[in-house]
């Protein structure tokens, strides 16, 4: 081993904290007209940009939740982050999509009849279900996995 591969490691960008590329180049190109070109150097950069972004956003939420002994991220926790950290500008227009993120989910749940934690609530029971009985093996958690996105579908 020599003296600079532990350099090299520090190099390398941790790709798992990233956006997937395919998304970050699909949000460009609607941006663009549709013959622009965009550089794989131009979509890594802004793939860089917007997750550390988001973990800029994210890590003042935590912070935030860390403070009022809370341990889940909401949406008004990264609002408040936007405003902490400077970009008010967008607290209206973000706060609005919120509030109709929100409305459209309700109206789909209501649509579904159920709710998204309810979903979540049976396949934990299920899977504490599972674990109760060492005998089954993982084949009968795969069905029962299988069948939940079924019907989630």
């Amino acid at each position: 081993m020599d003296g600079d591969s532990g350099q090299q490691d520090k190099q390398v960008p941790n790709y798992s904290r990233f956006l997937p590329i395919a998304n970050i180049s699909r949000i460009m190109k609607k941006a663009l007209p549709e013959n622009a070109k965009i550089a794989k150097d131009a979509k890594e950069t802004v793939q860089e940009c917007v997750s550390e972004f988001i973990s800029f956003i994210t890590s003042e939420a935590c912070d935030k939740c860390k403070s009022e002994k809370r341990k889940t991220i909401n949406g008004e926790d990264l609002l408040h982050s936007i405003t902490t950290l400077g970009f008010e500008n967008y607290y209206d227009i973000l706060k609005l999509y919120l509030y109709k993120y929100r409305e459209a989910v309700k109206a789909q749940e209501s649509k579904e009849g159920g709710t998204v934690k309810k979903t979540q609530k049976k396949a934990k029971e299920e899977e504490d279900y599972d674990d109760d009985d060492d005998d089954e093996d993982d084949d009968d958690e795969e069905e029962s996995q299988e069948q939940l996105a079924q019907n989630q579908n």
